[in-house]
């Protein structure tokens, strides 16, 4: 039985390109591990900074030598996000 996959994963098909049935969570992860502000742009507006953040939490858990590397980028790209949606709140 086929999975549903995510319309957005359309847009960055090449996160997990061996694995066509991967979950959300092994896309959005596979999206922190290599960092790019659009791409992750994209993963928040489609399942919310929550989720984003939790799926960080628990990949930098791991501590492993790619999370290392990207944790400054990641973290820097999610405050500008968070930043950007309160700003955009309080001209609403």
């Amino acid at each position: 039985m086929p999975t549903t996959i995510h319309p957005v994963w359309q847009k960055h098909p090449g996160l997990v390109w061996s694995n066509r049935q991967a979950n959300d969570s092994v896309r959005i992860r596979a999206a922190l591990s290599r960092p790019r502000f659009d791409q992750l742009l994209d993963v928040v507006e489609a399942f919310g900074l929550n989720r984003v953040q939790r799926e960080w939490s628990m990949l930098d858990l791991e501590n492993t030598a790619e999370t290392q590397r990207a944790r400054p980028i990641v973290e820097r790209i999610l405050r500008n996000i968070e930043e950007g949606f309160r700003r955009a709140d309080s001209r609403n």
